[in-house]
């Protein structure tokens, strides 16, 4: 990582290979993360979680005070997409693997709250990439292990996060025009009511349309990759409630800054707080200086 919009048609949706296999059905998400809230405050937050190292299901152990969700989607990071020569293929660690095998201990938990979990998709220095597939073909081919590790997991959707793919490394072809277009086209379609979502950066996030199709008509989100920076992301068909400009390291953006960030998101009318790095400690008093200013409600830490 860089330390690292709903679409129209859906609002946030609800709710489960090593290389892959194939359960899943959604319903709403604003509804028991946000019910507790102002409101005038319908922002949600995203929660990262290096899972390398800590649990995704920490982004359970916090309410508001009075009661509501502090996280709205936690994010596994991260699985790969790799290259074995010929073509792309997902790859997922032995932790981010733990996590999905154990999904009763690291995911339901969450779910049951009415958080959704995401598993994010990095690059891994192979040279495969999402916005390399030479054709429509290849392109669905990965959309079809995406939705395989969705549906066999119970997962609530995908987010991509476009970094350290290697464009060209071995004999793999550099970014094309068509390649994120046709790969969102083809998840979409195999998981219609599930999140997908944009980690805006690399080469992905400046080929957003191709052949009339706009990648925000596909995305449900899409958020800054910046720590302790505001940044609007420029998705074609995304507007302001479907958008995180505000993005923070929870072990690294100063409380100051987090509050900033927050006051200004709801000033401005957006519509996600992007957060990464969520722990195993207590990191409520921390979290605190943000929902205050997104909420007006403190953050509890359950343990």
């Amino acid at each position: 990582m860089s330390v690292p919009h709903i679409s129209r048609r859906r609002m946030l949706l609800g709710a489960g290979a090593a290389a892959i296999g194939a359960t899943g059905a959604i319903t709403g998400l604003a509804t028991s993360a946000n019910a507790a809230r102002p409101l005038a405050s319908p922002t949600l937050m995203t929660g990262y979680v290096e899972v390398n190292n800590y649990s995704v299901g920490n982004v359970a152990k916090y309410e508001l005070a009075g009661g509501g969700n502090v996280f709205d989607i936690g994010l596994i990071f991260a699985a790969n997409i790799n290259y074995d020569g010929q073509r792309a293929y997902l790859y997922n660690n032995p932790q981010v693997q733990a996590q999905l095998d154990a999904a009763d201990v690291h995911i339901r938990p969450a779910q049951a709250k009415g958080i959704k979990i995401l598993l994010s998709v990095l690059g891994n220095h192979q040279g495969a990439g999402f916005a390399n597939f030479p054709d429509r073909a290849a392109a669905e081919a990965f959309a079809d292990q995406l939705a395989a590790v969705v549906t066999r997991y119970g997962l609530d959707g995908i987010d991509f996060d476009d970094e350290w793919s290697n464009y060209g490394a071995n004999g793999t072809g550099q970014p094309n025009d068509f390649s994120f277009v046709y790969l969102l086209e083809a998840l979409r379609s195999r998981i219609p009511d599930k999140l997908i979502t944009l980690y805006f950066i690399g080469p992905s996030a400046s080929r957003l349309s191709y052949g009339g199709v706009n990648a925000g008509d596909l995305l449900d989100y899409a958020w800054n990759p910046y720590y302790g920076t505001w940044g609007v992301p420029d998705v074609p068909g995304l507007g302001k409630p479907s958008l995180a400009p505000a993005a923070i390291n929870i072990q690294g953006t100063s409380s100051s800054t987090a509050a900033s960030l927050a006051s200004r998101t709801v000033s401005q009318g957006y519509g996600v707080f992007n957060t990464y790095n969520l722990g195993s400690s207590d990191a409520s008093a921390y979290l605190s200086t943000v929902t205050r200013n997104l909420y007006g409600k403190a953050t509890v830490y359950l343990g």
